[in-house]
């Protein structure tokens, strides 16, 4: 995938918004002839070799022609397709019109991370998948591009250092413990402090941010976002705890019978890294995925000069899995000084759960990808480091209970992949912790917290959103759960 100069699209966009708004008003037919807008990035044999953002965000022109294929529909599916509800056409239309400050301002009614979902959220799976523009067009990849939008009025926010901070009610005198603090309790620690409770966030880590901070790479995500995230929280008067483990340092029932706090929201998220339970697995050499980037985004592991993090060094690195995850620590391994990055999946392209943006961008920067593959066991050298990888061939057969064609082996196909490294990405379960020290918080058979429609646990004042009740998803369908979750809080508080 070839991609255009900024200064190329820079000036395409101007001459393209110059023959817009020279035409008078638009019609339906008019929109849907205007060409989607290419994304900036950095040349591929670059970024392999740095840390930087490897999108670099429209331009004002860019965003207002992209904004301008948007057709206003006035059934608007793609606001059932967003998982927090944002008004989605009319925040386009205040791009339109270059109005950025509207525009951030419809976003932030019902979105709190906007620079974060606008970077890491799966567009093409939700709003954009039933954007009519796509329809129109026959072609999903062609409609409008409202992600990138979102990134761009957020990151104009910043620019121009003009966040201003959500209004906060008279104090009620009620006050909410929030666990964690990833997008689900981000999410929750404004909407709970905008009714004017107090609000306490306490973070196992020694940073705050949760999966933002260690599983996204900087690449994908600036770490420096985040951090203005925290810092809006902090500014509204929410307190922030670090190196508080909720079941070893306290107890949820100690919170709240102990502490006074009036609510508990659990958002541990899921970081219990799986394994494939084969052969080879306890090898020096072999990492989960949560490990990795953890090492690598959290504690600056790339950063040599900064950082005395240590971090495995790699000639030949396997990745096992197929999502984002997968993505992430194979890229990562690259830019860590991997000669040879391998990225090994059970099924073929089509059924893997990763962005398709991101497949791109692993493809161009140079990780081989070999599906229909599957290892069987990892095989050491004489120092119990990993010498090899015996893999298996698959096709696929009938699609079973994801709705995916099962992979099935092929009998004799064995083989052997020359690594050194083996990165195990095939997704985490939940942390036990906080089900072990709570009596009577309801578990399914995986471990995820029980919840009613409105994030309520079987316990009275205690809710739980995000992926400790999902399972591993994304940060916007966490966002999604934390917001149902806070107004059942502030309702359950008003009591």
């Amino acid at each position: 995938m070839s991609h255009t100069p900024l200064v190329q699209l820079e000036a395409a966009a101007k001459a393209q918004l110059e023959q817009i708004l020279a035409k008078g008003p638009l019609k339906p037919k008019d929109r849907t002839a205007i060409p989607q807008q290419e994304m900036p990035s950095q040349d591929a044999l670059d970024r392999r070799g740095n840390m930087h953002q490897v999108a670099l965000g429209y331009t004002p022109e860019q965003a207002r022609v992209e904004a301008m294929r948007c057709l206003q529909c006035k059934n608007a599916p793609c606001i059932a397709g967003c998982p927090v509800n944002i008004d989605i056409p009319r925040f386009i239309a205040r791009i339109a019109e270059g109005d950025y400050r509207g525009g951030i301002d419809v976003i932030k009614e019902t979105s709190v991370l906007p620079a974060v979902c606008g970077r890491v959220c799966p567009q093409e799976t939700q709003c954009q998948a039933v954007c009519t523009v796509g329809k129109v067009l026959k072609d999903v990849d062609l409609s409008v591009s409202i992600g990138r939008l979102e990134r761009f009025v957020a990151d104009w926010e910043r620019e121009q250092g003009a966040s201003e901070l959500p209004e906060i009610l008279a104090s009620t005198g009620k006050k909410v413990a929030v666990i964690g603090s990833g997008p689900a309790s981000i999410t929750v620690a404004a909407d709970v402090r905008r009714a004017g409770h107090e609000v306490t966030v306490f973070e196992a880590f020694h940073k705050p941010g949760g999966v933002l901070l260690y599983g996204i790479p900087e690449f994908r995500l600036p770490k420096q976002i985040v951090q203005q995230e925290i810092d809006t929280l902090r500014a509204m008067g929410v307190e922030i705890r670090t190196n508080f483990v909720v079941g070893r340092t306290r107890k949820i029932h100690d919170l709240m019978q102990k502490d006074g706090y009036d609510a508990v929201f659990i958002g541990t998220g899921a970081g219990l890294p799986r394994f494939m339970n084969m052969e080879g697995e306890n090898l020096v050499g072999v990492f989960s995925a949560n490990e990795y980037l953890t090492r690598s985004n959290l504690m600056r592991a790339y950063d040599l000069d900064r950082a005395d993090t240590p971090i495995y060094s790699s000639r030949k690195v396997a990745v096992l899995g197929g999502g984002n995850v997968a993505m992430d620590a194979a890229r990562t391994a690259l830019r860590l000084g991997a000669e040879e990055v391998h990225l090994v999946y059970r099924r073929s392209r089509t059924e893997m759960p990763a962005r398709v943006e991101e497949v791109q961008h692993a493809e161009e920067e140079g990780v081989m990808f070999h599906f229909l593959t599957n290892p069987v066991q990892i095989l050491g050298d004489e120092d119990a480091r990993v010498a090899s990888m015996e893999c298996l061939r698959y096709e696929l057969g009938e699609p079973d209970a994801s709705g995916r064609r099962r992979p099935i082996p092929i009998e004799g196909s064995n083989f052997k992949m020359d690594v050194d490294t083996v990165i195990v990405a095939i997704g985490n379960n939940s942390n036990p912790l906080i089900g072990q020290t709570t009596p009577g918080l309801e578990l399914n058979k995986r471990g995820n917290i029980v919840v009613d429609e409105s994030g309520k646990t079987s316990l009275e004042g205690v809710y739980a959103g995000g992926d400790i009740v999902l399972g591993a998803a994304t940060v916007i369908l966490a966002m999604g759960e934390g917001r149902k979750a806070a107004a059942a809080m502030n309702e359950y508080l008003s009591r």
